[in-house]
């Protein structure tokens, strides 16, 4: 029975020797279709995990938001011939807070094997150093843009936070991530705990936990870096 491999890639511009098995390597070198979310990053990344590849040799399916549910359909043809394939996402595990999550529900579906690879991901990462409760924890994802029913938003996670005891974990766009945090300051109690982390794993990486009282005033600079915030009760 072929193998769908869900190949976790770096979360930004590292040495793979720190983030990732040597076994990876052995197994991207191997696989020939790939399901990837964006094709220069994928190109980028298997030169990097192995500069003797060869790249015009490969077969490569695009998954993202213009992907027809027809396109998508068709993606696992090359396993009903009898073909490992792998999944790549743009940073980070795949099926992750990722469009791949549709592409292993089809193979689970089709009865192949699903093997996730070991790797970086920026919410495990981040829940980690956060000091926050790693027994009870909920990513949500990107919260809406507007000011409105982000506020609205803010406010119900951090109520989850002191109701439940859960971790409450999101993202924003590297662009947004300053007015992000100025919201998170404005609504929230001063006594709630906020952990920013940003450029997890590169040399340039900064997480830390402090109130949101603490926080007031002395602001790290967010600007165009890849950050996750997460919230817990004080």
């Amino acid at each position: 029975m072929p193998n769908l491999y869900l190949i976790p890639t770096s979360l930004g511009d590292c040495s793979f020797d720190r983030i990732l098995p040597a076994q990876n390597t052995q197994i991207v070198t191997a696989l020939r279709y790939f399901i990837v979310e964006d094709l220069r990053t994928a190109r980028r990344f298997l030169k990097k995990a192995n500069p003797e590849i060869d790249i015009d040799g490969l077969t490569f399916f695009l998954l993202n938001q213009h992907t027809t549910p027809e396109e998508l359909s068709s993606f696992l043809r090359p396993m009903f011939e009898g073909n490992d394939m792998g999944v790549l996402s743009e940073a980070g595990c795949p099926a992750i807070a990722d469009p791949g999550a549709d592409v292993v529900a089809m193979a689970q579906k089709s009865n192949f094997t699903v093997v996730p690879m070991v790797g970086p991901s920026s919410i495990l990462l981040s829940l980690m150093a956060s000091g926050f409760n790693g027994q009870s924890f909920a990513f949500v994802g990107y919260l809406p843009i507007q000011p409105a029913d982000r506020s609205k938003m803010l406010k119900k996670l951090e109520a989850r936070a002191y109701a439940e005891s859960q971790s409450q974990i999101f993202i924003e766009t590297p662009y947004r991530n300053m007015k992000m945090l100025e919201e998170i300051l404005q609504t929230c109690q001063p006594n709630t705990r906020l952990c920013i982390a940003a450029d997890i794993t590169l040399s340039t990486e900064f997480i830390k936990t402090k109130t949101i009282k603490e926080w007031k005033g002395q602001l790290p600079d967010l600007a165009k870096r890849p950050c996750i915030f997460l919230i817990y009760k004080q």
